[in-house]
């Protein structure tokens, strides 16, 4: 893995919009692109135990961004943060890790090898803390309002009423970041915190397109694997793509094709890999 790098908060280096959050870090140990710090990039958080649900919507968020050149910033932890990035480096994007703990506690850490893929793929891990510090119950509380302060904006795709993506989500909030969150069951405990935020003024992540525009981010379209769509294929992969994720119903009233059409266009699809159905609802580039 490459050397450890120490950006302080007077360099130029240390970036704007770190440096004006409250209570910023006096130190930034780097290891990877330090570039990256400068560029308009969106963290995702979420719980550690994560449903189905949350996985697919954080692979999806996480592949979504990055097909669009934006870095996906998370903490690192197991569930919804490792999915999201897992879901960029499937679209060779570029991930950021904020630590909770000194560089050197790398090793011995369960996404160790997520850790390796991030640097490895150019992206870049930071922490506050010296190479050789230990995690704590107050080091991941801190290093929270990091992940929202590098970010343009946050994303939180599952919250239980105690998750510390709660922590990072009121972090974004006074630091003047806008926060998304994703609606889910008002049945599962792991979307009460994702509701409630909506409920007190975070914005419904439905469209992630929508969260792109947002942060003045162009949108590019997703990797279809290569394979060259017909005009059908097209009008449904648009459907697909502008919702981020449709059902038959809402492709069939988009494109104006027969039921049967779709049906079938949509089986050859998913074959090639262009889409893939999950809780009754398509979503495109899963390649």
């Amino acid at each position: 893995m490459d050397k450890i790098s120490v950006i302080d908060n007077s360099s130029a280096e240390f970036p704007d919009k770190l440096r004006n959050i409250p209570d910023p870090p006096k130190q930034l140990y780097c290891m990877g692109d330090t570039s990256l710090l400068h560029e308009k990039s969106v963290g995702v958080v979420g719980a550690r135990k994560a449903t189905l649900y949350g996985k697919n919507v954080a692979i999806m968020v996480g592949r979504r961004l990055a097909e669009s050149g934006i870095p996906v910033v998370s903490g690192f932890a197991m569930g919804v943060d490792s999915f999201s990035h897992e879901g960029a480096l499937e679209a060779e994007g570029k991930l950021i890790g904020v630590l909770g703990f000194g560089m050197d506690m790398m090793r011995y850490q369960g996404n160790y090898a997520l850790m390796k893929k991030c640097i490895e793929s150019g992206g870049l891990i930071v922490s506050e803390y010296p190479p050789e510090m230990h995690a704590s119950r107050a080091t991941f509380p801190q290093r929270n309002r990091i992940i929202s302060g590098i970010s343009s904006a946050l994303v939180v795709v599952e919250a239980g009423m105690n998750s510390g993506s709660l922590i990072t989500a009121k972090c974004a909030a006074d630091q003047g970041r806008t926060v998304y969150a994703v609606p889910g069951n008002i049945n599962s405990s792991t979307s009460m915190g994702t509701n409630l935020l909506i409920r007190d003024g975070a914005i419904p992540m439905v469209i992630i397109d929508d969260l792109i525009r947002d942060i003045g981010m162009e949108i590019c379209n997703p990797n279809t694997g290569g394979f060259k769509l017909d005009a059908d294929e097209e009008k449904i992969f648009e459907s697909v793509r502008t919702r981020s994720g449709a059902t038959s119903e809402e492709i069939i009233s988009d494109t104006g094709l027969s039921a049967s059409l779709v049906s079938s266009l949509i089986t050859v699809m998913e074959i090639k890999g262009i889409v893939e159905s999950y809780a009754g609802r398509i979503y495109a580039g899963m390649r």
